[in-house]
């Protein structure tokens, strides 16, 4: 079987990758030449944990292959699955990709708005009968992406062809004889499970939020509160962590679909309208929590560690430490931040307006308040009786909760969490 993946960014390098290491030979093509050239060295071009040696073990077992261009790649493959990162475009691409198929199957991973497939399924019948379109939503999460490939919690095909649904069972086979449940239902449903997974997700990390705001004025303890409520097995423990921002490539794309498909049809996702209002909030909440230390954050230095918007990943979308950043600037506070690898995609979004250092150290150095903004397990670590020698003032806000809060007061510093005492 030939199997093609098109795409050579984020969502195609992570697909073609542990496609190949199911053992399969994979085609990864891309029109962007410098793009797959780069990738075909066995450099991807961002930070996404374990993915490089995926792609680079796969290379050299000869399963995972590059090439540029559309037409001649897909006609020899019988299944191409469209993993581009942009719905931009989208339709145009698998039309040209089934036109040089004849045959076979495109299946749809990048995420699109609900009615992209029929569209295109009525389109190819019009001009490549013996194409059938599958709609198959990923549902990745930044940094832990190869993970949840090969471990996820189920395969949603959308398509009304038997066929499809058997070949993809076969492409899948290690996952299906793991047991992995393969759920099969209409284009339109497929493409709604996603937008409303995202919905959800963001819908439950805004209400640990406001409550952990609830837990600053009663003394209670959010940290404890979640993981009391997580294990209760109606709600589980995923993401219901307070102090986390709902972010990621695809997040806020979802939600403004989600959003706009409902104004569309005179419907009011009031619930969902209040989750992304909460999660704006973040980093104002953040501001006022270092203010009331420094009095005004206006004319004062604060270090940020971490930009991107959680640990295992360069990804800055949606990124809660890069909006408080903005927010930060834009109350006349300078700002002195590190990140292990976001820093580069970091830059493109502050527009230079913030400092950017090499270590942790140096951004801690001579600043008003250091906060702890991404989650990374090596801020754990840090000297942090060298850190408070650094400080201006020893204030740090931790807004993941990740530091040893009762260790950190005993050394003299003045320590925040978020909704903690």
């Amino acid at each position: 079987m030939h199997v093609g993946v098109y795409g050579s960014g984020y969502l195609g390098c992570v697909v073609s990758a542990c496609l190949s290491d199911f053992g399969m030979p994979i085609t990864c093509f891309d029109e962007d030449f410098n793009r797959v050239a780069g990738v075909a060295q066995g450099v991807v071009p961002f930070y996404e944990r374990n993915l490089q040696e995926v792609v680079r073990r796969n290379m050299r077992a000869g399963r995972l292959i590059y090439a540029s261009g559309i037409a001649s790649p897909a006609s020899k493959c019988e299944v191409v699955f469209i993993a581009q990162d942009s719905q931009a475009g989208v339709e145009e691409v698998a039309a040209r990709i089934a036109g040089a198929m004849r045959k076979g199957f495109v299946v749809l991973m990048t995420p699109v708005p609900v009615g992209t497939a029929k569209r295109l399924e009525a389109r190819l019948h019009d001009t490549v009968s013996k194409v059938c379109v599958v709609s198959q939503p990923l549902f990745l999460t930044d940094g832990c992406a190869v993970e949840d490939f090969n471990w996820p919690d189920r395969i949603l095909l959308g398509t009304s062809s038997s066929d499809a649904v058997q070949l993809l069972k076969q492409i899948y086979r290690p996952l299906v004889m793991r047991g992995v449940p393969v759920i099969v239902t209409n284009h339109e449903t497929a493409e709604l499970v996603r937008e409303s997974a995202t919905a959800f997700v963001a819908t439950k990390i805004s209400f640990i939020n406001e409550l952990a705001t609830l837990c600053e004025r009663v003394n209670a303890d959010a940290v404890n509160l979640s993981l009391a409520l997580g294990l209760d097995k109606k709600i589980a423990p995923r993401c219901l962590q307070p102090g986390a921002g709902m972010g990621g490539l695809f997040a806020e794309s979802d939600m403004d679909s989600l959003a706009d498909l409902a104004g569309r049809h005179g419907v009011s996702l009031r619930v969902l309208s209040a989750a992304r209002e909460v999660n704006q909030n973040l980093a104002e909440n953040v501001v006022e929590k270092i203010s009331t230390f420094v009095d005004t954050v206006q004319n004062k230095d604060v270090g940020i560690l971490g930009l991107a918007f959680k640990p295992n990943t360069n990804s800055v979308a949606g990124s809660s430490s890069v909006r408080l950043a903005q927010t930060l600037i834009a109350k006349g506070a300078r700002v002195r931040a590190y990140d292990p690898v976001a820093i580069p995609d970091a830059r493109t979004e502050l527009n230079g307006t913030v400092y950017y250092c090499e270590s942790p150290y140096a951004a801690a150095e001579g600043v008003d308040a250091l906060v702890v903004g991404t989650g990374w397990p090596e801020f754990r670590t840090l000297d942090f009786d060298r850190i408070k020698h650094l400080l201006r003032r020893p204030v740090i806000v931790d807004t993941k909760n990740l530091l040893d809060s009762v260790r950190l007061r005993a050394m003299g510093f003045e320590y925040v969490g978020v909704g903690r005492g």
